[in-house]
């Protein structure tokens, strides 16, 4: 049945309902259809295979994906939710959309999605979101350039002295805050430290290594690129995008120390025409730990399904961000910092960029 046809029978339902002066308990019982905004390619063929046709299957939910880049996403669902024709249900959300957009999202009762608090990490719940993926913006480097002493650390990777060569640094999405935490990092300050941003020290610190970038990437791609063609030695990269390099066999590792925690939540839009089925589906994707560790070798992403990561051999676990080992090393912003100094970030950010 179509969105159109089932929101028209309900319409009907209540109606027919009320005028019997009856209170059906249909609140609990599953829409007929699931809308889910998400980037399409690998992540949205792999999401269908390992979870949209299984939820089918199991609570006869037809999901339908809408493949779209985050940034679009939000403005059209800005547009819909003005209209009041709402067509997403699920949308991907970052931390800081988890604080600065809560207007626009539905309030998540934890306690409510079983599976999610019996085999998620223990904050894979937030109140406006549950995480689908993790990673972390690292340090990625060419292991045949550096043989003897590996760089680690943000300080090493400011340190072209003992770790000569150009490296590459991001100007895309979130940049205005990754690559400041970075350079505060390189220049001294704890983790536990860094907020509220001290940026006057950030761009000081930024000052030095600029002459030593080589690009500037915009996309996952490129940062890819970049380091299968030694363009530059070592890089800020998506955890994911590094992986995926070092998985076709290029001489490159990754460095998880003081790498910069980038989770990836599935929410929940306001107005969502299909609530019911969309929270089941929240819950579900924790559900079944089999399906998680297939989903995170195609994506080079890891869940934040505990049970997942601990069916992994140490030496592949290892490379996904919720291992143990990595998970107390990444740092973990304020994003609701973050979300009310957005608009400084991004114009700091860009007069320096640009000067």
């Amino acid at each position: 049945m179509s969105k159109k046809g089932w929101m028209w029978s309900t319409a009907a339902f209540a109606l027919v309902s009320a005028l019997c002066g009856a209170l059906p308990a249909a609140a609990e019982k599953l829409e007929d259809q699931l809308v889910i905004a998400t980037t399409g390619g690998l992540m949205g063929n792999t999401l269908a295979k390992y979870f949209y046709d299984p939820f089918n299957k199991a609570k006869n939910v037809e999901i339908v994906p809408v493949a779209i880049e985050v940034p679009d996403q939000w403005a059209r669902a800005k547009a819909m939710q003005r209209t009041g024709k709402v067509e997403f249900d699920i949308v991907t959300a970052t931390g800081p959309d988890l604080v600065g957009r809560t207007d626009m999202l539905e309030k998540i009762d934890c306690a409510k999605l079983p599976s999610v608090q019996k085999f998620g990490v223990s904050d894979a719940c937030q109140p406006y979101g549950v995480a689908r993926t993790t990673g972390g913006m690292l340090i990625t480097y060419n292991t045949e350039t550096f043989k003897d002493k590996a760089p680690k650390t943000w300080a090493d990777f400011w340190d072209v002295k003992q770790f000569p060569g150009p490296r590459g640094l991001p100007d895309t999405g979130d940049s205005d805050w990754w690559v400041p935490v970075a350079a505060l990092l390189a220049d001294g300050v704890k983790a536990d430290q860094l907020f509220p941003l001290d940026l006057g020290r950030a761009y000081k610190k930024l000052d030095e290594i600029r002459p030593n970038v080589g690009v500037w990437w915009k996309t996952g791609d490129q940062v890819q690129q970049i380091m299968r063609s030694r363009e530059v030695v070592m890089a800020m990269s998506y955890s994911g995008r590094a992986l995926a390099v070092v998985k076709e066999g290029v001489p490159v590792a990754m460095s998880w120390d003081q790498a910069i925690r980038d989770t990836g939540y599935m929410s929940v839009l306001k107005g969502a025409p299909d609530l019911n089925a969309a929270m089941a589906y929240l819950d579900f994707f924790y559900a079944s730990s089999d399906a998680h560790v297939p989903f995170m070798r195609a994506v080079n992403y890891a869940t934040a399904s505990k049970s997942a990561i601990e069916l992994l051999k140490p030496e592949e676990r290892n490379l996904y961000a919720t291992s143990p080992e990595n998970y107390e090393k990444l740092v973990k912003p304020d994003f609701a910092w973050i979300g009310e100094h957005r608009n400084e970030l991004r114009e700091r950010w860009m007069a320096w960029l640009t000067r």
